[in-house]
């Protein structure tokens, strides 16, 4: 071992010398403990086990438009796609709202869960993850270390598993016994061997297929397997064109992202139950007033949105979904304001319109 991982840390007069991987491993999860993280655990970088996985179900179609999966596809195979000489992965759980999902009246539409705060949540945890990274570098200035949040070529789930934080369940999000399922994953690599934790060898799904049955587009052909393309998160947020037509109606109310599949899960009724104390304050993106926002132009809607998830989708994508809400509400009272959607300059928009003014005319008419 480097002399270097040897020295003590100094960061804020530490009392107690860092002078093992041992050491520097319990102050990490003493820290990302101190950053909010709820769950922390170790895992050998290795060639993922899932990788031939991934890659028959990009080429069965099932990633839609995502085509920086297949175009970074061989980065996935191990770690070191990511870093080069990576030895360990350190993996994290940062908790996002569980608190209860108000009522959703005509002309607002449902937000998923970990968008409620209205942050982008890079911007939350990127900050987080530099600290501990700052830590580790400390320890050893000739160590190399990155933190990830899902915008790494990284089978961030796999490695969560391999580091003891859950399995991955039917609808293929990890679940934690304790925990549930409402967890950001991040992973923080390094080409440092640290002491790895015991894998989660079992799931504890059983027999249960509430979140299969539950899913409003059929979006899992078999367990464990879920195709994007007919997801309704991906179709409000990732999707750049139309929705599909038979699709439309089973988006429902959700204008950006969706929950069902997790508020099902039984292993989420644990997680709903945890302190209030432990709840945003603030939550304003729960719910999405969706009229008003076709009166916003671009610069509008990126002084309103620009900081938050919803600007992935875009202010088209975004009205899209707004418009197909509004549809599925059959509420005469959105007429108005998708009647400003029909003369938007973008014809996605404009389609959208045009379809859920049809449907609330024909459902008015009967």
């Amino acid at each position: 071992m480097a002399l270097s991982r040897l020295l003590p840390l100094s960061e804020r007069g530490q009392s107690n010398p860092i002078t093992s991987p041992t050491d520097l491993l319990a102050t990490f999860r003493r820290q990302a403990s101190e950053l909010g993280f709820i769950a922390v655990g170790v895992a050998p970088a290795i060639e993922s086990s899932g990788f031939s996985d991934l890659t028959r179900w990009i080429e069965a179609g099932y990633a839609g438009e995502m085509s920086y999966l297949a175009d970074r596809l061989e980065a996935y195979r191990h770690p070191a796609g990511v870093l080069e000489g990576c030895r360990s992965v350190i993996a994290l759980a940062y908790p996002y709202d569980v608190g209860p999902r108000t009522a959703v009246p005509p002309g607002t539409g449902r937000v998923a869960r970990y968008a409620w705060q209205g942050d982008d949540y890079h911007d939350i945890i990127h900050p987080k993850l530099k600290r501990l990274v700052k830590l580790i570098r400390q320890f050893d200035p000739t160590a190399m270390a990155r933190g990830v949040i899902d915008t790494a070529p990284i089978m961030e789930r796999e490695i969560a598993q391999l580091a003891g934080l859950g399995w991955q369940g039917k609808n293929t999000l990890l679940i934690n016994k304790h925990l549930g399922s409402y967890f950001f994953l991040a992973c923080v690599l390094t080409d440092l061997e640290l002491p790895t934790d015991t894998p989660h060898e079992s799931s504890h799904c059983g027999t249960c297929t509430a979140c299969l049955d539950a899913c409003p587009t059929a979006a899992f052909p078999q367990p464990g397997v879920l195709d994007a393309t007919r997801c309704i998160s991906y179709l409000t947020i990732e999707n750049r064109d139309a929705i599909a037509d038979d699709l439309r109606d089973s988006v429902g109310d959700w204008a950006f992202g969706c929950d069902v599949c997790q508020e099902v899960c039984p292993w989420n009724r644990k997680a709903m139950r945890r302190d209030d104390a432990e709840q945003p304050e603030d939550t304003p993106l729960q719910t999405l007033e969706l009229r008003a926002l076709f009166s916003l132009d671009d610069a509008e809607f990126r002084l309103r949105f620009r900081k938050t998830p919803l600007w992935r989708t875009r202010r088209r994508g975004v009205l899209r979904n707004a418009a197909l809400v509004l549809g599925n509400q059959l509420d005469p009272n959105s007429l108005s304001a998708l009647r400003h959607g029909l003369a938007d300059e973008d014809a996605l928009v404009r389609e959208a319109s045009r379809w859920a003014i049809d449907k609330i005319e024909r459902a008015a008419a009967h």
